[in-house]
C-alpha cells in the first residue's frame, strides 16, 4: 500500500471552512461564533473533493463514499443516537429533569453547597446525557445561589460547568459515549468502567477543593421529592452498567418514562408521548447526519491510504527505538494527542472522537491498546479539552446565563483540569506488563 498524504486534504479542508467560519464570525462579536455554520454543512466541501481527488470510475468513488455511510458501526450509532434522544426528550417532558434537581436539593447539607453543587450537576449530566442540557437547567439556579449567598459567581458557575463535563463524560446515553465505544468497539460498561477509575479521584479532588473555597451556603428548598420521575434515569444507568445491549436498554427506558408521564401526568397523552420521541428525533440532527457523513469520508480516505499514511507518521514520531515492540504508552499518547487537537480545532467533543474514531482505532490496534481503554482515553480528553475552551459551546452557554467572560470562567473549571492530570498520569504511571 502507498499512503498518500494527499488523501487527508479533504479532511483539513472541512478543519479549515469549520474553523475558519468560527473565527470570522468571532470577529464579528456574534455570539456562539464557531456554531454559525454546522459541521454537516462545512464538510460538504471536503466531500466533493475526496470524491475528485478519488482514483477510479466516478460510479465507484460515490459506491466506496456510500459504503463508508452504511458500515455498521455508523448505523448502530446512528440507531443509538436516536434512542438516546427519544429517551432524554421524554424523561425530560414528564418532569424527570426537575425532579432529580429536588432530589439532590434536599441531600445538600448546608455546610457543602458546592461540592453538592457539582455532586447535583453531575448525577444531572449523567442522567440526561447532555452537558448543554444540563448546564441550561442548572446554570440559572446556580446564579440565584450565588445571589442569596457569599458564594464567588466564578467558582459557582465553574462548579456547573465542571459536574457537566463529570456527567456527560460518564453517560451511557451522551453521544460522546456512544461514538467513542462503536468507533472502537468495546461494551459501553467496559468503557464505564475504566472512565470512572480516572474520573473519580478527579471529581473527589474537586470536591475537597469545592469544600475549601466555598464556605457556608444556604440552599432553599422547594418541592417533594417525585421518586417514579427520577425512576427512568436510575433504571437505564443501572441497566446498561449491567452489560443489557444498549439499544434494548434505551428502548425500555424510553417504555419506562412513557409510562409514568402517562400515569403521573394529568394531561399527558400517547399523542403528546410520540411527539416527545419525535422531538428527540430531531435533538440528534446535526451529530447523526455529521457521523454518516464522517462515515463516508473516513471510507474515501482510507481508500486512497490517507489514513495509513497519518498512522504511519504518527508511528514514526512515538517509535522509542528501532526494533523494539510497539509501545501502548505511545499509542495511548498519540490517541490522546490526536482528539484533544482535533477537539481544540472544532470546539465539539462529539465531532472530534467521531473524526478521530478511525484514527484512533487504527493506532490501538497497531500500539496493542485495548478498546475500552482507547474508548475512555477519547472521551475524557475530549472532555477536557471541550470544558476549557473559551469559545466551546458549554463554557459560551454558561458565561452567558452568568453575565461573565468566558476567559475568566475557564480558570475557575476545576474538574476539568484535574481530570485531565488524572488521565495523562494513568497513562505516563501506569506500569506496563509483557
Amino acid at each position: 500500500m502507498n499512503a498518500r498524504p494527499l488523501a487527508l486534504l479533504p479532511l483539513l479542508l472541512f478543519l479549515a471552512m469549520f474553523i475558519g467560519s468560527g473565527l470570522y464570525y468571532q470577529a464579528q462579536s456574534v455570539d456562539f461564533a464557531f456554531y454559525q455554520i454546522s459541521a454537516p454543512v462545512a464538510i460538504l466541501p471536503a466531500i466533493v473533493l475526496s470524491i475528485l481527488l478519488a482514483r477510479g470510475p466516478l460510479n465507484e468513488r460515490i459506491d466506496t463514499f456510500i459504503k463508508g455511510i452504511g458500515d455498521n458501526t455508523i448505523i448502530t450509532m446512528v440507531l443509538i443516537y436516536l434512542l438516546a434522544g427519544a429517551f432524554a426528550s421524554v424523561s425530560k417532558a414528564i418532569g424527570g429533569v426537575d425532579a432529580t434537581v429536588t432530589l439532590g436539593l434536599s441531600l445538600v447539607p448546608q455546610s457543602l453547597v458546592l461540592p453538592g453543587l457539582f455532586v447535583i450537576t453531575a448525577l444531572i449530566a449523567t442522567a440526561m446525557g447532555t452537558s448543554m442540557g444540563t448546564i441550561a437547567a442548572i446554570a440559572p439556579i446556580a446564579v440565584g445561589l450565588t445571589e442569596a449567598t457569599e458564594l464567588p459567581i466564578l467558582l459557582t458557575i465553574g462548579t456547573v460547568v465542571g459536574g457537566a463535563m463529570f456527567g456527560d463524560n460518564l453517560s451511557i446515553i451522551s453521544d460522546t459515549t456512544i461514538a467513542a465505544t462503536r468507533t472502537q468497539g468495546c461494551e459501553m460498561r467496559d468503557k464505564f468502567r475504566m472512565n470512572l477509575k480516572i474520573a473519580t479521584p478527579a471529581a473527589l479532588l474537586t470536591l475537597v477543593l469545592l469544600y475549601l473555597q466555598g464556605g457556608d451556603g444556604n440552599v432553599e428548598q422547594t418541592g417533594t421529592i417525585e421518586w417514579l420521575k427520577v425512576a427512568p434515569y436510575l433504571a437505564v444507568l443501572v441497566l446498561a452498567v449491567s452489560g443489557l445491549n444498549v439499544m434494548l436498554v434505551l428502548l425500555l427506558g424510553i417504555l419506562f418514562a412513557g409510562m409514568v408521564g402517562l400515569s403521573q401526568i394529568a394531561d399527558y397523552s400517547v399523542a403528546q408521548f410520540a411527539k416527545d420521541i419525535y422531538a428527540g428525533y430531531s435533538n440528534m440532527q446535526e451529530i447523526l447526519i455529521l457521523s454518516m457523513l464522517i462515515g463516508g469520508l473516513g471510507a474515501m480516505m482510507k481508500q486512497q491510504d490517507g489514513l495509513e499514511f497519518l498512522a504511519g507518521l504518527i508511528g514514526r514520531l512515538t517509535r522509542r527505538k528501532e526494533g523494539l515492540p510497539p509501545s501502548p504508552r505511545a499509542g495511548e499518547l498519540s490517541i490522546s494527542t490526536a482528539v484533544a487537537l482535533t477537539n481544540a480545532a472544532t470546539a465539539n467533543n462529539t465531532v472530534a472522537i467521531v473524526i478521530s474514531g478511525s484514527l484512533a482505532k487504527d493506532i490501538a490496534t497497531r500500539y496493542g491498546v485495548d478498546p475500552k481503554r482507547s474508548a475512555s482515553l477519547m472521551d475524557i480528553f475530549s472532555c477536557v479539552v471541550q470544558g476549557l475552551l473559551p469559545y466551546g459551546a458549554q463554557i459560551l452557554l454558561a458565561s452567558s446565563i452568568a453575565g461573565l467572560s468566558p476567559l475568566k470562567l475557564v480558570g475557575s473549571i476545576h474538574y476539568c483540569l484535574l481530570l485531565g492530570a488524572m488521565a495523562l498520569g494513568s497513562i505516563l504511571l501506569t506500569r506496563r506488563t509483557g
